[in-house]
């Protein structure tokens, strides 16, 4: 049975990674388990300057997910490189190192960074993030900005990249297709979708921002019809995300078009689920007679 999947000259020992910001950088989960055992890690956001992150409260609960407004705290790119970079390749796994910014600029800088990292064999572009030049307007929604810092990385990042994608467009392949073009080798999809939670005996929002996003199960639905409709519109992989919390719902990424899966919020709930997830699609292939877990990819039967 091979579970091996392939993405730009990537090997992944198995399609199940964890997503970024749910799994930290693996550091402290290889203290419950063997993280080598994952497909990959995709690290935490990494920044150029050192980011304190919103006020609390920055999570609330929600029915079946979580709103979350933490606003990429990190300690930024130069810690990264000092301090979780040397413990990181000892790992046994990939860490794929998500990459955000403020700015065109600041993208630029942590990408030139990541391009001398080893063993960082790829980087994940979150263009989810707000624009400060632009009236804190996501690069993410307008595809001319998109295109723009796409294509400012491409020039100065020479390994597979990786670009996240926001939900909260009005057409997710055309942002899909603005990646294609601009020298995305993937993309990721879907990160939060906007929401809100309210306090009504207080009468007042859950969060400090009082809007953030939404992540877990009550999200699935929408991400697996963004994962099939960009499958159809790109030629380039997918990895895909959203309310994965068993082998059944990553099978049905997969057989929408996701060549790896990301389990997010579900870590919280059981950060033994990513090991479950493989047992299960393990047995699910054996069930049906698969011997290759890249026969799953984009085998929806319509």
């Amino acid at each position: 049975m091979n579970l091996s999947v392939d993405l730009k000259g990537i090997t992944f020992k198995n399609p199940i990674c964890t997503a970024s910001g749910t799994f930290g950088d693996g550091m402290l989960m290889d203290q419950v388990y063997d993280v080598g055992q994952l497909g990959a890690i995709f690290a935490k956001g990494t920044t150029y300057e050192p980011r304190e992150g919103n006020p609390p409260v920055r999570m609330a609960e929600t029915a079946s997910g979580m709103l979350n407004a933490v606003g990429l705290q990190n300690k930024g790119v130069k810690y990264f490189v000092e301090n979780i970079y040397p413990e990181a390749i000892r790992l046994g796994t990939h860490i794929i190192m998500n990459v955000n910014g403020s700015d065109r600029e600041d993208y630029i800088k942590v990408a030139e960074i990541a391009n001398e990292l080893d063993h960082i064999p790829a980087i994940e572009l979150n263009i989810s993030c707000p624009n400060v030049k632009h009236g804190g307007m996501l690069f993410g929604v307008s595809p001319d900005a998109a295109k723009d810092v796409i294509s400012a990385v491409r020039e100065v990042y020479h390994k597979p990249l990786i670009v996240k994608l926001t939900p909260n467009v009005t057409d997710i392949t055309l942002m899909a297709r603005v990646a294609e073009d601009a020298g995305a080798d993937a993309v990721s999809l879907v990160n939060t979708f906007l929401g809100m939670a309210v306090d009504a005996e207080r009468r007042r929002p859950k969060l400090s921002t009082v809007t953030g996003g939404l992540s877990g199960p009550c999200i699935k639905p929408i991400a697996l019809r963004m994962v099939w409709q960009v499958y159809n519109a790109v030629r380039i992989p997918i990895v895909g995300m959203g309310g994965i919390c068993t082998a059944e719902d990553a099978v049905e990424f997969l057989l929408c078009g996701a060549r790896l899966v990301q389990i997010g919020t579900y870590n919280f709930v059981d950060p033994y689920a990513p090991l479950k997830i493989i047992d299960g699609l393990k047995a699910y292939m054996a069930r049906h007679g698969i011997d290759d877990v890249n026969d799953l990819v984009g085998a929806l039967e319509l």
